[in-house]
């Protein structure tokens, strides 16, 4: 649960926390084949597609934006970088352990790009600059959207409900 009565940084990282949290969550004691079920025809969403993207998307904004760093796109190295978040394609040998560890790393690092900089802090966006606020902002709404797909998405492998 996020902080109840914190100032603006600590309830922001508080929720975004809560959704990483979330979403991880849903993948838990699944193997990786009910991981690949899809969510209803004709989406091809899966909860390894979900939790693989957000590794991604971690990175787009994290690296990318928030630093400037021209890393290459995890799940589909020939992607143009400044093109759409992508990782929900699976590759045949994509398990959930190794997506899990994938979007782990992502968020360490994140965090780690985070911690000096103030909110109030600006990158180049768009011709623009954007900031770490909206960015942390961005990032809650992203999970919160996924997670709810991930709720409907385990329901239906197995019947799991809640967090």
């Amino acid at each position: 649960m996020p902080p109840l009565d914190a100032d603006e940084r600590a309830t922001l990282e508080g929720w975004l926390d809560f959704y990483r949290a979330t979403l991880v969550a849903k993948t838990d004691g699944l193997t990786d084949e009910q991981a690949r079920e899809t969510a209803v025809p004709p989406s091809p969403l899966t909860l390894l597609g979900l939790l693989q993207h957000m590794a991604e998307v971690e990175r787009n904004w994290f690296r990318r934006v928030l630093l400037g760093e021209p890393v290459p796109p995890i799940h589909d190295p020939d992607a143009d970088p400044a093109g759409p978040d992508g990782g929900f394609d699976l590759a045949p040998g994509a398990t959930v352990a190794d997506a899990r560890a994938t979007w782990a790393a992502e968020v360490a690092q994140a965090r780690e790009n985070c911690a000096p900089r103030p909110l109030d802090s600006t990158s180049p966006f768009m011709g623009g600059a954007v900031t770490l606020r909206w960015i942390y902002s961005h990032m809650v709404a992203e999970y919160a959207r996924h997670a709810g797909h991930a709720d409907l998405i385990r329901e239906r492998i197995d019947g799991t409900t809640g967090v």
